[in-house]
């Protein structure tokens, strides 16, 4: 049975609005620009070679559906519970149940690895020193931050979005200048289609798995959306911040990647130490000195970024489960600040727990980090599920904001959602660790609802 839309704001109410649009624009950022992007890009770079460009254009594409979708809903019942609470009313309470669930595993499990890369970061300049004391320390301290206002979540976050962001800037700036030969003799683009097997090295399978690098990369970008409960004027910051953000998220990522293939051969790049990074190659060329401290720096603030924005999402959905008493209701409860303290904490113990897992028992992490990378396609899927049976409740002429091109845009996100799924599960190296987690965990929670079902009956 759904729940009604008005149920849902009044069961959510109680939370503060003390974000700004700036903020809320630089928390997507944030939540999207991780250390992916400066460390990890490497990965989709060997898969599909300089063609990684398309797979990011597609995967930004994908996000652009999802983000478009969520806006609509988003505009009109600003919740905490954002996907989790559309899914509950415009699906099944049993999908909203399933989806909110699924997102705080998978951002419990997320944060946890970023605070062992976090505490690996601080032992370039501190070596000797035990990693699980910065882990443990930058996670209370995180914490605490999320348990005053929203409004100083908002700070912490836009400044470390800041630095992420200065950071991309730089580098295209710097990059395009050297490949362009701009005060100094050209690099060129030799080697976008120089290299053996051209810009397509791999051909279309390359690129298809790169897109599915490049949608973990934009995970992150429907934190706006959760952000809807605690806006002054959600009617207006929430479509402008979500398209401002999607844009410049878009043009950062693409940019950042063409520079990247263009100026260090795609055979040579890979998700290396910070001193190997392409990022740190650019810089070296352009006499940037202590590139490498420098981009220790920066992968240290998106990593911390990534754990500031990740407690605030954990901590919302378990606040939204809280209150529709699909959890204990003591995280549904509010501090003097309007902060949901009993789920901030819960968040940040089961974040403790995952790096210590991660550091222990890796083979054990690795299983768990398949319900994260299952979890985050599921959760786009039903983003986009829930928006096509609210478009079905509310005609067009009712909507503050509409998406352009609708339902075209959400059918072939979905259909392209699908599409990376399936590949995930009939992948035999590494991405089918994704169906043999995310399925049972979805069967357990399915089992999970029926039995509080019944107990609440």
């Amino acid at each position: 049975m759904r729940v009604d839309e008005a149920e849902i704001t009044r069961r959510e109410a109680g939370l503060r609005p003390g974000l700004s649009r700036a903020q809320m624009t630089m928390i997507g950022l944030g939540g999207a620009i991780g250390t992916g992007l400066f460390m990890g890009s490497g990965i989709a770079i060997g898969y599909a070679g300089p063609a990684v460009i398309i797979s990011y254009a597609i995967a930004a594409f994908i996000a652009v559906c999802m983000v478009l979708s969520l806006s609509e809903m988003a505009v009109m019942h600003p919740a905490a519970g954002s996907f989790g609470a559309y899914a509950e009313t415009y699906l099944t309470p049993w999908v909203g149940f399933l989806v909110r669930y699924t997102y705080w595993m998978a951002q419990i499990v997320a944060v946890g690895g970023e605070a062992v890369a976090a505490g690996v970061y601080m032992t370039y300049w501190f070596p000797g020193t035990p990693l699980w004391m910065w882990s443990t320390g930058f996670t209370v301290i995180l914490t605490y931050v999320n348990s005053r206002s929203v409004h100083s979540f908002g700070s912490f976050e836009y400044w470390f979005a800041m630095i992420k962001v200065t950071a991309i800037v730089a580098f295209i700036i710097l990059g395009a200048s050297a490949l362009l030969g701009i005060g100094q003799p050209a690099v060129g683009f030799h080697n976008l289609t120089g290299l053996p097997g051209g810009f397509m090295p791999n051909g279309l399978h390359g690129v298809w798995m790169g897109v599915i690098m490049g949608i973990f990369s934009f995970t992150g970008t429907e934190l706006i959306a959760v952000t809807s409960g605690e806006t002054p004027d959600p009617k207006k910051s929430i479509p402008a911040a979500l398209r401002s953000m999607a844009v410049r998220l878009g043009l950062f990522y693409v940019l950042a990647l063409t520079i990247v293939v263009s100026f260090v051969p795609w055979t040579e790049t890979g998700a290396k130490l910070v001193e190997q990074s392409p990022f740190v190659k650019v810089f070296h060329h352009v006499g940037l000195q202590h590139a490498a401290g420098l981009m220790n720096f920066v992968v240290l603030s998106a990593a911390l970024s990534g754990m500031n924005a990740n407690i605030y999402l954990a901590s919302r959905m378990l606040f939204s489960l809280g209150r529709g008493s699909f959890a204990p209701t003591v995280f549904g409860r509010l501090n003097k600040d309007g902060a949901p303290t009993p789920a901030i904490v819960a968040s940040g113990l089961g974040i403790m727990a995952m790096a210590a897992i991660s550091k222990l028992t890796p083979l054990a992490y690795n299983y768990l980090f398949g319900i994260a990378t299952f979890g985050a396609i599921f959760t786009w899927i039903v983003i986009i599920l829930s928006h096509l049976s609210f478009r079905r409740r509310h005609p067009p002429e009712e909507l503050p904001v509409r998406m352009p091109f609708f339902p075209w845009m959400q059918l072939a996100g979905l259909a392209l959602l699908i599409g990376i799924l399936v590949t995930m599960g009939l992948d035999t190296d590494f991405w089918n660790i994704s169906w043999i987690i995310g399925v049972p965990w979805l069967v357990l929670l399915s089992v999970s609802y029926v039995i509080w079902k019944r107990v609440r009956a």
